[in-house]
């Protein structure tokens, strides 16, 4: 599988000489693209994606797919379309570092029919599979992985999954009950899932799977908390739109409080699933002026960026984009409810701290998350430990810190594909 054979070039991270006035167009949303893929493959009649997001994350998606014997073409970039065929192995399953390949593909390869093995980049073997692996051997799933609880595993499928009632433990992760519940309604009896534990982290991200699995004609039942019952049945193909990632906004917006400028996200949705649209409130607390319109989103800055006190439990893939904003607020900072992104690409919580700190910032690590004090700043390698999160972090900094720099920027890849060019388009744009 994926490795890296040679260190990167670093990369010198522009810094913002004058307020930044840009427009952004992002691609399409990685949680949407990779959900919608799954539940194309599940359905009986082709589908397509308008505007899906062409990135490492989904072009992993799509290649599983077509492992286990999906019709997906990718030759037009704003139109994908995909034919269900029935699922079969022998397969490999690359997941590099994409969680969604990990834990969405599984309990789909469980209706193919043969051995579907799956591993990944070195440090994805890293990552806790072992709560997936228990829930799908609990309904029926055969399942080789020497008692590692993660990658590499091969899925001996039968062609068929048993389903029923299940109970599990997804306080580590949100993507342990969407990987479930969006292959389902392929399950003999359905399922009936039950989270037992602390509160499940991120869980915009399961509202976003039930309102997909309902669109592709699903049968969810999410009215009892912490349960979750999808029906046997048929899913339909359909049309899927694409709306615009944004959570990978965040660095963009971030700009226009670094710099006091102005920057604008074209056609941000009025009404959305995904958590990014969070963005809109965290921003505004820490100082920024948020307008959506026909447009789509401006965030100006006004000169001065405050500290926060933060719950970002929903949201916690925006924490690396608001840390670094912290990091340049003229107030200390509180960001709470993130334990389980120490489980992410890499020990996100542990990652921030260091790297903040290296630059000149005082963080200490909590039990949940981390407590900020800013400082005059100095610049440093910022290391991004392979994971594009840590990186646009970097870059943030990097707009009021002369002579910043990435050790890695290519990891940005994983669901932006040009990042480095659209970094310094936007700051090139207003100039």
């Amino acid at each position: 599988m994926t490795e890296q054979t040679s260190a990167p070039t670093p990369w010198q991270t522009p810094r913002a000489t004058e307020p930044v006035i840009s427009t952004v167009a992002l691609p399409g949303s990685k949680s949407m693209t990779a959900r919608a893929l799954v539940l194309s493959a599940a359905a009986v009649k082709h589908s397509s994606l308008t505007d899906p997001l062409i990135a490492r994350d989904t072009t992993l998606m799509a290649g599983a797919l077509r492992a286990m014997g999906v019709g997906v073409n990718t030759a037009e970039d704003n139109l994908w379309v995909i034919r269900p065929q029935p699922l079969h192995g022998p397969a490999d399953i690359d997941c590099g570092l994409a969680g969604t390949v990990m834990r969405f593909v599984p309990p789909l390869a469980a209706l193919a029919t043969g051995a579907v093995r799956f591993d990944g980049d070195a440090y994805a073997r890293k990552r806790p599979m072992g709560p997936l692996l228990r829930a799908l051997s609990a309904i029926g799933v055969q399942i080789s992985d020497e008692g590692r609880g993660s990658l590499p595993f091969v899925i001996h499928g039968t062609g068929s999954v048993r389903g029923g009632e299940l109970t599990v433990d997804a306080s580590k992760t949100s993507q342990l009950v969407s990987g479930l519940l969006l292959s389902a309604a392929d399950f003999d009896r359905g399922l009936v899932l039950r989270h037992i534990g602390p509160p499940v982290p991120s869980a915009p991200h399961i509202q976003m799977t039930i309102a997909m699995i309902r669109a592709a004609g699903g049968a969810v039942d999410d009215s009892r908390p912490n349960v979750w019952e999808v029906e046997p049945g048929q899913l339909t193909g359909r049309a899927w739109e694409i709306e615009p990632d944004l959570s990978n906004a965040a660095p963009f917006l971030a700009a226009a409080l670094v710099t006091g400028g102005e920057v604008t996200i074209e056609g941000w949705p009025h009404n959305t699933a995904q958590p990014g649209d969070a963005l809109r409130g965290l921003l505004t607390e820490m100082g920024g002026e948020c307008v959506l319109d026909d447009r789509g989103l401006t965030v100006k800055g006004t000169g001065r960026i405050k500290g926060i006190d933060a719950d970002l439990s929903d949201v916690s893939e925006l924490t690396p984009a608001i840390a670094a904003l912290c990091a340049l607020a003229d107030s200390p900072s509180t960001l709470r409810g993130v334990a389980h992104i120490r489980g992410h690409e890499t020990n996100r919580l542990e990652a921030l701290a260091t790297e903040l700190n290296r630059v000149g910032c005082k963080v200490e690590e909590t039990e949940d998350g981390l407590r900020i004090a800013p400082r005059r700043l100095t610049p440093a390698v910022f290391e991004t430990y392979a994971d594009h999160r840590m990186a646009q972090a970097g870059a943030i900094l990097g707009l009021a810190v002369e002579g910043m720099s990435l050790d890695d920027v290519s990891c940005t890849t994983k669901t932006l594909s040009d990042f480095p060019g659209m970094w310094t388009r936007m700051l090139e744009e207003g100039s």
